[in-house]
């Protein structure tokens, strides 16, 4: 029960990765809540909120009634995030035929940056009043080394590694530390209902020659809100099997 009375909050828990961790860390003996803007709680003994990451106003909301039903938020998991892939510039026969919309580049920057700016935001004064906390934030490996068709995402991923080696610094001396952790190629039942030659490439770019699992990635999020990291700090654990990306 290494996460026994702590309340933890995971956004975009109703499914994937996040159900996962919302499950494990609930076994674990944390009072878990998820956030989330449809869907419902992904198990037994689960709170879910209905809350729009990019609103202030709604986050803020959340953050109260969390607080007001168990007096305190130990940990937050920044898991939120949506996909509009496309190429910067696509070409055809030497014409460009195709370009990213800026209203697709601008909601993939609304939620998977400006929410982990804003769900971070409203938790760490709470935090910063108990003396200690956990906020952990998903990154991807495609952050670290970028990826074809995947402007925006890639941006995003990349600013949560920069934005928790900043806040690890300023919160650090409060308690509260700060990591990110960056998934490969995870087999979601998004990622899994995709054409079997496209599966096939992950897995042969991933040199334990298979998909990673949402509990993969949840067990790396439990040891980063557990006792047992209490000096990791700043920190961006890759959990990808080895993978290399890019073209």
């Amino acid at each position: 029960m290494r996460l026994q009375d702590k309340v933890a909050v995971v956004t975009g828990g109703a499914k994937g990765i996040g159900a996962e961790t919302a499950r494990v860390f609930a076994a674990e003996g944390a009072r878990v809540v998820v956030w989330d803007v449809a869907g419902g709680a992904p198990g037994e003994g689960i709170a879910f909120a209905t809350v729009d990451v990019t609103s202030a106003e709604s986050v803020r909301a959340a953050v109260d009634g969390v607080v007001r039903a168990h007096g305190r938020i130990d940990v937050l998991v920044n898991n939120a995030g949506i996909l509009r892939d496309a190429q910067l510039v696509k070409l055809k026969d030497g014409e460009v035929v195709g370009k990213m919309s800026e209203d697709d580049f601008d909601a993939v920057i609304s939620v998977n940056l400006r929410g982990v700016f804003v769900c971070t935001r409203a938790v760490a004064p709470v935090m910063i009043r108990q003396g200690s906390g956990r906020i952990l934030s998903a990154s991807s490996v495609v952050g670290l080394y970028g990826n074809f068709g995947q402007t925006s995402y890639v941006a995003t991923k990349a600013g949560i590694v920069g934005m928790t080696k900043v806040w690890a610094r300023e919160l650090g001396p409060r308690g509260i530390t700060v990591n990110a952790v960056a998934p490969g190629f995870i087999g979601t039942d998004m990622v899994r209902q995709m054409p079997e030659k496209i599966l096939q490439g992950m897995v042969e770019r991933t040199p334990v020659r298979r998909l990673g699992e949402p509990r993969d990635v949840a067990l790396a999020y439990l040891y980063l809100a557990s006792d047992d990291a209490s000096f990791v700090n700043g920190a961006v654990l890759s959990v990808d099997g080895g993978v290399v990306v890019g073209t």
